[in-house]
């Protein structure tokens, strides 16, 4: 599993035209499955990632989490996180998961993440998606 994690003041997601998520304080996460990736690594990547301090706290220091600002998720489906680069000009995903496995953890993820009192607004799994973020800092971490 595979998180690109942005620290926004906010971000949306549109599809068709249509914005289907979005948040003001919090991360853009976008979110790659991999081929072998369990419910267990969702777990212990979405804990990591809500418990993950780079917010400011009073004397502009990073030391705040996403849970000590009220801060919310958008977490966006991203397969191309997968991407192999190796050989040649065109990308390789043979280690991105199957569709259907990775729908199934990426909606483990998102349901996990709201069990632990995070909102959580998403995009469409599969869609042609659309995202707007404003990246705060710019503050970005990539989780594995």
């Amino acid at each position: 599993m595979r998180i690109v994690l942005q620290r926004v003041t906010s971000a949306s997601v549109t599809v068709d035209g249509k914005v289907c998520g979005s948040i003001g304080k919090g991360y853009l996460v976008l979110l790659g499955i991999g081929a072998e990736d369990t419910e267990a690594e969702c777990r212990r990547l979405a804990d990591k990632m809500i418990n993950l301090r780079i917010f400011s706290d009073e004397n502009d220091k990073i030391n705040l989490s996403l849970a000590d600002v009220g801060g919310d998720l958008l977490v966006v489906s991203q397969f191309t996180l997968y991407a192999d680069c190796r050989k040649g000009n065109r990308p390789n995903f043979t280690q991105a998961a199957k569709p259907d496995h990775a729908e199934a953890l990426y909606n483990y993820f998102v349901e996990y993440c709201r069990s632990k009192g995070k909102h959580t607004e998403t995009g469409i799994f599969g869609a042609d998606m659309k995202v707007e973020l404003l990246n705060d800092g710019p503050f970005t971490v990539i989780l594995e």
